[in-house]
């Protein structure tokens, strides 16, 4: 792979006050809000975005969800088919998780971190909006779309019914994530599937509980939720064809009392996700879990019960967007530093609501990491090398998608 050269006046410039995005994003990461929280972290990027210059700023969308709104030198094109505005996306929330880190903006909140960079992506478009509102070399309208609440609350969706694209009508919309799995500077994309649909799952299964040194006097669901477990293995591996994308898991078990050795509990709850890319392995999946559930449970005297909640649909970028898109990301990287084609991640992201309305891409930019730094670990850290590449980014697909004539 050749050496990283990042091209572009834009990029230029945003380097220079790289510094001021820097303490800027580690503001926030020493500041972290849950979803709908994000009480500082809003105020600081309407603060920000006023000082930068931005025509207009509406705040309070989506609980918590700040908008900016800024003019190119030129109005938008009349032709038919031309783009007269263009929407970018960053997360804002953190996560419920202690950090482990050390370093001086490490955060100052117990239990909270912001453990998947949305403060960086937060940085990012903040840079964006002040090389965009001084330069202003685009013919049209951006949308600065600061999103509360990704990680788990459907933020997207809130201020969507808060009427966001009614209010602010985007023509296209982008989103940029960071990537710690891959070479700081690598530009990732794919059309079509890029993330998986989320959904929850919660079984509760119900038995007899009893004395553990005399089983049979009762129904075990222990038992039977252990068979479950094992059971839910085999959609994957059973059901799907090996070309379809699905992954099952359970990941939380509550039964009994942990100091109890001989006490058969009478209830046992699991937890769990799915994730998957097409609805009708959505739909299967959901249909052979509850088949299972309640099959196994009936076949040892117990009953079970599924809760299958469909969180986030799978994020889908468009075709022409996604083609759009890796193009500004090789004039700005150059080619060898694109990946077209990125494996898609059975990850979610509730940008996905945002793509069913308006075409669009959800980008990946690589910031490389130390061993076990990845997202959602307690030592992860934004890294801020990458900001003004992610800023670049964002303006480069306002001013190629809407050019001065």
């Amino acid at each position: 792979m050749k050496p990283l050269s990042v091209n572009g006046r834009a990029f230029a410039q945003i380097a220079g006050f790289h510094p001021e995005l820097t303490a800027f994003r580690r503001d926030l990461h020493l500041n972290p809000e849950l979803g709908f929280e994000e009480v500082y972290t809003a105020a600081r990027v309407e603060a920000s975005l006023k000082a930068c210059g931005v025509d207009e700023i509406h705040t309070g969308i989506g609980k918590t969800g700040v908008v900016g709104i800024i003019k190119g030198k030129a109005p938008a094109s009349t032709k038919h088919g031309a783009v007269r505005s263009v929407g970018l996306r960053a997360d804002m929330d953190a996560l419920p998780m202690a950090e482990h880190n050390s370093f001086a903006w490490k955060s100052c909140k117990p239990g909270l971190m912001h453990g998947c960079g949305h403060d960086g992506h937060t940085a990012m478009l903040v840079g964006a909006a002040r090389y965009l509102a001084e330069t202003r070399n685009f013919a049209g309208t951006a949308v600065l779309i600061f999103q509360p609440g990704e990680e788990g609350y459907a933020g997207a969706r809130a201020m969507m019914q808060d009427g966001l694209f009614k209010r602010f009508p985007c023509d296209q919309i982008y989103a940029i994530h960071n990537s710690p799995e891959y070479d700081t500077g690598i530009i990732g994309i794919t059309p079509g599937p890029m993330q998986a649909a989320v959904d929850r799952i919660e079984i509760v299964v119900t038995g007899k509980g009893g004395h553990g040194a005399r089983p049979q006097n009762c129904i075990d669901p222990v038992l039977v939720a252990a068979h479950i477990i094992t059971a839910a293995q085999s959609i994957a591996s059973r059901n799907v064809s090996a070309l379809d994308e699905v992954v099952v898991s359970i990941c939380s078990v509550q039964a009994g009392h942990p100091g109890a050795m001989s006490v058969i509990p009478g209830q046992v709850t699991l937890v769990g996700t799915v994730r998957t890319y097409r609805p009708a392995i959505q739909d299967m999946v959901e249909h052979r879990l509850r088949a299972l559930c309640e099959s196994i449970a009936m076949g040892f005297g117990a009953s079970a019960h599924l809760v299958y909640d469909r969180v986030y649909p799978a994020t889908i970028n468009t075709v022409p967007e996604a083609t759009f898109a890796s193009d500004v990301a090789a004039e700005l990287v150059g080619e060898a530093h694109v990946m077209r084609d990125m494996t898609p991640s059975m990850g979610g992201e509730d940008f996905s609501f945002m793509l069913q309305e308006i075409p669009g891409a959800y980008i990946r930019v690589g910031q490389g990491g130390a061993e076990g730094s990845f997202l959602h670990n307690s030592r992860y850290d934004f890294n801020d090398d990458i900001l003004p590449l992610g800023a670049a980014l964002h303006v480069g697909l306002v001013e190629r998608a809407m050019p001065l004539a």
